[in-house]
């Protein structure tokens, strides 16, 4: 048998792998096993294009890279330099920006960068003239000291946890809740929708130096031409966090008021989940952020991952293709076309249903709490994850939502009629599964039923193989 190229370098790898230490290799081929018999549908995953994944492995993960294209701390970076600045050009023409910055290790690490980015353009320090043009890096122990104190009171205006915020937006179990006094705008009870006009009086009332757009768990689009209005009405600097709806917003299928890049001063991203690319962060950013952007190493980040970086380049350079619209489309679609499967079987939906690539299903009518649904439908071979709805009564760890995406399915080539497929598995599971007496984590469920609707995912699948020119043997 001849072994095409992406086989044979795969097979290559394991092998290598397994001569030092086999339970890693068997770790790697049971997870593509795994991922190829599973149901995905995390909203915040997808799956790589082999060259991605390729890109990762080399020598370019050998090499210290602080600093900036052409301003190194280390010597011998020329290569480094060249991967760089071929992922920053290809992320500026993708996104229309004038401005990247590829370095950033996650989405957190990418919100990080932007936040004092923003702090060091922004807040003025009384007295801080006497530095001169200095940087905020080349500021004595004494006067980081001063620049803490005037950081510790600015102000961050998010969307809060339960209407589909982030962690990062200013709540106190992550850095940046202990770097801002910060308040949440949600959405409106009855629609479940952002509510412009009370963000508008929050933000008129409070103040804020940034309003933070963007979600992980917000199933329609966000007007950020009503957001930058609000932003310069009360003088604050308008950021989003893109991470989930890159892919939406690099395949056209988010333009104009829906399109952060032309609306914020500072968008964050990361490179995975709909943009398909490596686990990484990215930022985009006006010209008069770019300074303080790209001192994020060392101010924030450690070395750049030149090898991710890499795969960020051939990530963005897949997505600039004329298939990765369609496909980015097909993502809204599927999408849209599971949220009414799911309508039609009397599933309630949170906002009624979706703009993007998630849905959000209330399973409290069900009885269940979002982790008892979660590992139903995961014993069911429907790989999900729980996730707060607005005013959700079971707090942020045992929920009374579900979140599903299909940006991984669309990957493998599923449409609108296997979504409503699936819509009928995810009822067959949810109404068929108990809770346990006194417990917000057990529940029961027919095994049956699970194996059945297992089996049936299985079929649904099977036409759709991950990584057909992946073959290990």
């Amino acid at each position: 048998m001849t072994l095409n190229v992406e086989s044979t370098a795969f097979r290559s790898t394991i092998e290598a792998v397994r001569a030092v230490e086999p339970r890693i290799a068997d770790a790697i081929v049971n997870e593509l096993r795994d991922q190829r018999e599973s149901l995905k549908l995390i909203a915040s995953e997808n799956y790589a294009s082999p060259a991605v994944l390729l890109a990762m492995g080399n020598w370019l993960s050998d090499k210290y890279a602080e600093g900036a294209i052409g301003r190194r701390f280390y010597a011998g970076c020329q290569n480094v330099d060249t991967v760089e600045a071929v992922a920053v050009e290809h992320a500026k023409a993708l996104f229309g920006a004038p401005y990247a910055y590829v370095q950033p290790h996650s989405g957190i690490d990418a919100n990080l960068v932007a936040y004092w980015a923003i702090l060091a353009d922004r807040v003025e320090v009384p007295h801080l003239r006497k530095f001169g043009k200095r940087q905020v890096n080349d500021l004595t122990g004494a006067e980081w000291a001063e620049l803490r104190a005037a950081f510790g009171n600015q102000r961050m205006l998010g969307m809060s946890l339960d209407a589909g915020g982030h962690l990062t937006h200013g709540f106190r179990p992550n850095i940046s809740g202990k770097m801002f006094d910060q308040r949440s705008y949600g959405v409106d009870p009855s629609s479940g929708r952002i509510d412009y006009q009370a963000l508008r009086e929050t933000a008129r009332e409070f103040k804020p130096l940034i309003i933070v757009g963007g979600y992980s768990a917000y199933p329609r689009k966000v007007d950020f031409a009503a957001m930058r209005e609000i932003a310069d009405e009360v003088g604050a600097t308008l950021m989003v966090d893109m991470a989930h709806f890159a892919g939406l917003v690099a395949g056209k299928v988010f333009t104009g008021d829906y399109n952060p890049v032309e609306h914020a001063h500072i968008v964050t991203t990361t490179t995975h989940k709909s943009l398909r690319g490596p686990r990484g962060g990215a930022v985009l950013a006006q010209p008069e952020l770019a300074d303080q952007v790209d001192r994020g190493c060392p101010m924030v980040l450690g070395g750049p991952l030149s090898h991710v970086m890499a795969a960020k380049a051939i990530a963005f350079a897949e997505a600039r293709q004329p298939e990765f619209a369609t496909y980015a489309q097909q993502i809204v679609t599927n999408s849209q076309a599971l949220a009414e499967g799911l309508l039609r079987r009397g599933i309630q939906l949170v906002s009624g249903g979706t703009d993007n690539h998630l849905v959000l299903i209330d399973v409290h009518p069900f009885g269940l709490t979002g982790r008892q649904a979660e590992q139903a439908l995961l014993a069911s071979g429907v790989v999900t994850n729980r996730n707060a709805i607005p005013q959700d009564p079971n707090g942020a760890w045992y929920t009374s939502g579900i979140r599903i995406g299909t940006p991984a399915l669309t990957s493998r080539g599923l449409g609108a009629a296997e979504m409503d497929q699936i819509a009928d598995l995810i009822h067959t599971v949810l109404s068929s599964t108990t809770p346990s007496a006194g417990s917000k984590a057990k529940y029961q469920i027919d095994p049956v039923v699970a194996d059945q609707v297992s089996k049936q995912a299985a079929d649904l699948l099977a036409p759709f193989p991950l990584y057909p020119g992946v073959d290990l043997g």
